[in-house]
């Protein structure tokens, strides 16, 4: 298949690499339908954050059809056809983590969180395309993706919808929204708000429905690049 690899600090290329494969009883594969480049990737782009190898596959934003399960995926959850968003977080579901409901900090889905314990103080769930300390899962800029756990994460789409309005439940509009939650956003008479950046997560900040009352907000307008697409993005336009 093809895939988005990384080669280097800023050298990246689409290498065709072996097809995945069923390694867990628990895994799935997907054939990609829809992925985005997450403005975190610009962080392995620029060679940021280390551990990364040359031939990585990146992408933690993805979403495609279901065309083979393990032998402990029940039916009932997933099956072959099914469309699903993929969560950029792995979560085994059955931790103390995910048993209450903080997927990201899942203790069983990274296979090297001493690395990135040692590197950053502490180790979250496993990511797709992030990294080796992250467990050095192959990502979704891909023909295909292998998806651990997969009777947990992906969530199933109804026929009808198309992949550019739910592709963004993957990272960046459930970032936004957790964004505006643990900010405690509230439309109200007396407090102001300020938007610093209205690119992806801060569009979604901004657009989230919360009471609707009076009240300014500010936002940031540093660059017309910027302003254009959050303006976009509050048409209901987030085509890039």
């Amino acid at each position: 298949m093809k895939a988005v690899c990384w080669m280097g600090k800023e050298k990246m290329s689409v290498e065709s690499v072996p097809d995945p494969k069923i390694l867990n009883p628990r895994d799935a594969i997907i054939r990609v339908t829809s992925t985005c480049i997450c403005g975190s990737d610009l962080h392995l782009y620029d060679g940021y954050i280390p551990t990364m190898k040359q031939g990585d596959i990146l992408g933690h934003e993805f979403m495609g059809e279901v065309v083979e399960l393990g032998s402990r995926i029940n039916p009932e959850k997933l099956k072959v056809g099914d469309r699903v968003v993929v969560p950029f977080t792995i979560a085994c579901g059955r931790c103390f983590f995910c048993q209450n409901q903080l997927w990201s900090c899942c203790d069983n889905t990274n296979p090297n969180a001493w690395v990135a314990e040692k590197m950053m103080g502490f180790s979250p769930s496993g990511l797709f395309g992030y990294t080796h300390m992250l467990g050095g899962y192959a990502g979704g800029q891909a023909q295909y993706a292998r998806v651990p756990f997969a009777d947990v994460g992906p969530l199933k789409i109804p026929a009808g919808i198309p992949d550019e309005k739910v592709v963004f439940l993957s990272d960046i509009f459930p970032t936004g929204y957790m964004g505006a939650v643990n900010c405690e956003l509230r439309y109200t008479k007396r407090r102001h708000r300020l938007h610093l950046g209205l690119r992806p997560r801060g569009s979604v900040r901004n657009t989230k429905r919360l009471p609707a009352r009076s009240g300014k907000s500010y936002r940031d307008r540093s660059s017309s690049r910027t302003l254009a697409y959050g303006q976009r993005c509050r048409r209901g336009d987030n085509r890039f």
